[in-house]
């Protein structure tokens, strides 16, 4: 078969896919290279790529099941892609979101919920660090960032498909339905009164993350049971959100490891 061309009805109907309105309305996003592909076997609805990436990387055309495989051009691909320099390989992949009630009915012991983050690589940093910190679900709360945006999915490294991936327009609706399932919740603050070592991490615990430029709104915070902030031992203002994510997840992580295992 001949390649397919960037002009071609398919790859211009997948190129949609870059706008949020698109991926809204058809339920499906792109996953760009081989290691995101690869971690998106059982999402793939079609899989676009050059004659050398798809030689090069079987595995992944594996993977990708009883999807449709297309060859296209390197011209085609460079349009699907939005890398500066793509690896060959971009999937179309059915949305992964969750409803909260699900998520929460798994019962995962730790939770990040982002409200109102607008950053995409600090949305897709986040999902990848809460998966390495054996979180169940990601929650992205009120207008907040998709999710599905190109370099969060890039910046998720694979994460995205990892985890219960949960998106509510009502912040405080959320915080309501962890509470009322036995989570302790947990508001990552800068200004909190409780220091991240004093913090009561052993338990079920969802951690509140507001956006890079403003924070969490006060009435969110004042919602979770404790305000808690990550020590500033040097002379750093703060930290921005990727980083404090992280502190923030890897010490319930551990804590919840080391209550377990004292049990």
């Amino acid at each position: 078969m001949t390649p397919f061309s960037a002009r071609s009805p398919r790859v211009l109907s997948a190129r949609k896919l870059q706008r949020r309105r698109a991926r809204d309305q058809a339920g499906l996003f792109l996953a760009e290279g081989p290691q995101a592909v690869r971690e998106a076997a059982g999402h793939v609805v079609e899989l676009f790529g050059t004659a050398a990436a798809l030689e090069l990387h079987g595995d992944v055309v594996g993977a990708a099941g009883d999807a449709p495989v297309w060859t296209v051009t390197d011209a085609a691909l460079d349009g699907l892609a939005e890398t500066v320099h793509p690896q060959g390989l971009v999937a179309v992949c059915r949305a992964l979101d969750v409803p909260l009630t699900d998520a929460l009915a798994r019962r995962p012991r730790l939770i990040a919920v982002l409200c109102e983050i607008r950053d995409p690589g600090n949305a897709g940093t986040v999902l990848r660090t809460a998966d390495a910190a054996g979180a169940g679900a990601v929650v992205f709360a009120g207008d907040a960032v998709d999710p599905y945006n190109g370099k969060a999915v890039r910046s998720s490294a694979g994460s995205l498909f990892h985890l219960d991936v949960v998106r509510d327009a009502d912040p405080l609706a959320v915080v309501k339905a962890l509470k009322d399932g036995g989570y302790t919740v947990l508001a990552a603050d800068g200004y909190g009164p409780v220091a991240l070592p004093d913090a009561p991490l052993k338990n079920d615990t969802a951690w509140l993350f507001g956006s890079e430029a403003h924070g969490l709104p006060p009435e969110l915070a004042g919602a979770a049971d404790h305000r808690v902030r990550v020590p500033l031992y040097g002379r750093a203002e703060s930290l921005n959100l990727a980083a404090a994510a992280a502190v923030c997840l890897y010490a319930s992580a551990a804590e919840q490891r080391s209550h377990r295992a004292d049990l």
